[in-house]
């Protein structure tokens, strides 16, 4: 499977810390960089795009990518 560097950041990002639900302004700041929280889709469009390459391996794995509705994403591991 091919990510882009961010699309693998951001993966690293979510697996470092399962089962945590991180809010799109702490992945901007954190996987980005950015300090300003203007547009957040860009974390929607790259989970996006994230879930649809995973899914091409695995529909198991994109799943893996949980959106916790008003707060953000989290990676979550199957028990």
């Amino acid at each position: 499977m091919s990510l882009t560097p961010k699309e693998y950041e951001l993966l690293h990002y979510l697996a470092i810390s399962p089962d945590k639900v991180f809010s799109r302004e702490e992945l901007l700041k954190d996987v980005w960089n950015y300090e300003f929280f203007g547009d957040l889709r860009t974390v929607d469009t790259h989970v996006k795009r994230l879930r649809e390459k995973l899914n091409k391996v695995s529909p198991e794995s994109a799943a893996m990518i949980t959106t916790v509705w008003g707060v953000g994403y989290k990676l979550e591991v199957p028990k």
